[in-house]
């Protein structure tokens, strides 16, 4: 739909809209986390009034899905969704006696498997040349500093300047292995790996090669990004994150709005939800706005009195062409970074047990990141999580993730399938795990438009100083305010529920 309507195809076949004689104070489209709070919010605020949301997804929540698994009656599910960890869904996970973090040093990196558990004198076991290993103790133990006789500031402003790779290649002069390994660190935070992770950042995350630069250490830099900022000082952010991802948060709003969450449109209610119905267009007209979308058959409109636009902000010039242009240009700046997260479910967990690790990132493999979800008893089914981020990261954020989607779009999920099952077997293959029989089943999330893009150094010279082009993309015109995480510039969950509850604030003043 958002295709059709950017192509200018929707409107030749589709009929004018065909009024429903709805009408409601509040009409939220995009029924995610953002879209669910400002619901929450307006009702919270007046609760005599009444909302309907409006959602493309068949399901409420948005990209913040779970991913369901059948076993013998029994149902289970894991978090998933973009916005709020980032990535690969939020979950509060206990780590398994015995099993500890690991990194594979794959074919794609170094010719041949070699998986690494991160134990005592790991470096020691890297399949790296012996230069690379000297440099990456360096790294880590006693790097010089490499800007000698700069003041702080200057240090600073060099780092905002350059990738974390090419501060590794170009100022630390590691040996390109360094680099190899490295290179994916990123990949679970940012959907992108450190060829385009700014240096600045990387100082900022604790990422290896800065403690001689005598910085310090109680406070971030004005160049870092909002999200290290925010997360300064906290030493695992996993714990501010919720069980089930960001569908938990929004399942908890859901059932505080809905008598009857099963049931999420019903007449007299004083939330509605309308699921599998893409907005087409808003407008603001006399009296009240104007809310069209296709019910799968025709083109339907409901009044509302304010509209919260809580979707993908490169799609709203489309939705309200009558936006100023400087805010349609700024709205179309939102290029979200594309992002891939599958959950399997396998017979049990033996073989993790045996191969004696629980989460293990890959070094140049499909899939970067590949994580056990222990159960609460030893053996039995337990769930697995794998996280890949196609942006095509050498070419920086943007034209990364518009690269990266066109390649995801042409990958069959056959493709996704297998590259799951290889991925496993060569991690857990030597420990016993059998594809064909330990496999269950399969769920794939994908997201082409995935991360909401940050403002970060290199990529954007106008950071941290202004101006903003999220603060003239989400400017509200009449009835409409403007949500969402693009507005907010962050792919977090907070950022999410703070852009709609802005929104919310601009309506009822």
């Amino acid at each position: 739909m958002p295709h059709a309507l950017r192509d200018g195809r929707f409107w030749q076949y589709a009929g004018p809209p065909e009024p429903t004689g709805e009408r409601y104070d509040l009409v939220v489209v995009g029924g995610g986390l953002s879209g669910v709070s400002a619901a929450y919010e307006w009702l919270r605020r007046r609760p005599g009034a009444s909302v309907l949301v409006l959602d493309n997804h068949d399901e409420i929540g948005g990209q913040a899905r779970r991913a369901r698994f059948h076993r013998q009656g029994a149902l289970g599910g894991a978090g998933t969704g973009p916005a709020g960890t980032g990535l690969a869904g939020a979950r509060l996970v206990t780590p398994e006696p015995g099993l500890v973090d690991a990194v594979m040093c794959d074919e794609e990196s170094f010719g041949a498997d070699t998986l690494v558990r991160l134990t005592a004198d790991w470096v020691a076991r890297l399949p790296i040349a012996a230069r690379a290993r000297d440099d990456l103790r360096r790294l880590r133990h006693g790097p010089p500093d490499w800007f000698p006789g700069l003041p702080a500031e200057a240090k600073q402003e060099r780092l905002a300047g350059l990738t974390y790779s090419a501060f590794l290649l170009q100022v630390c002069g590691a040996h390109p292995d360094v680099e190899r390994f490295c290179r994916s660190m990123s990949c679970p935070e940012w959907g992108y790996d450190t060829r385009a992770l700014g240096a600045i950042d990387a100082w900022g995350t604790g990422y290896p090669g800065f403690a001689g630069l005598g910085l310090e250490k109680g406070k971030p830099s004005r160049y870092n990004s909002p999200t290290v900022r925010k997360q300064w000082g906290i030493g695992d952010p996993d714990v501010h994150l919720f069980p089930e991802g960001n569908q938990a948060l929004v399942r908890a709003m859901v059932n505080r709005m809905l008598p009857d969450p099963g049931s999420p449109d019903r007449p007299g209610d004083r939330a509605r939800f309308r699921l599998s119905s893409p907005v087409v267009s808003v407008r603001d007209g006399e009296g009240a706005a104007r809310v069209a979308y296709f019910d799968g058959h025709r083109v339907r409109s409901v009044e509302a009195g304010s509209v919260v636009l809580a979707c993908w902000s490169a799609v709203i010039p489309y939705l309200v062409p009558e936006l100023p242009a400087p805010q349609r240009e700024a709205l179309g700046e939102a290029v979200r970074v594309p992002l891939l997260h599958a959950s399997v479910r396998v017979r049990d967990w033996n073989a993790w047990r045996r191969a004696g690790v629980r989460r293990v990132r890959w070094t140049g493999a499909y899939w970067s990141l590949i994580e056990l979800d222990p159960p609460g008893r030893p053996g039995g089914p337990a769930e697995v999580h794998l996280l890949a981020t196609p942006c095509r990261a050498e070419l920086g954020p943007r034209a990364g993730a518009v690269a990266g989607r066109r390649e995801l779009i042409r990958t069959p999920y056959e493709v996704l399938e297998r590259t799951i099952r290889e991925q496993l077997t060569r991690l857990l293959g030597p420990a016993g795990f059998d594809p064909a029989a330990d496999v269950e089943e399969i769920t794939v999330n994908r997201w082409g438009h995935g991360n909401a893009p940050e403002y970060c150094r290199p990529w954007h010279a106008f950071y941290p100083d202004g101006p903003f082009p999220a603060e003239v993309a989400r400017r509200r015109f009449g009835r409409i305010a403007i949500a969402g995480s693009d507005a907010a510039s962050a792919a977090r969950a907070d950022a999410a529920v703070t852009a709609a509850f802005r929104a919310v604030e601009e309506l009822m003043t």
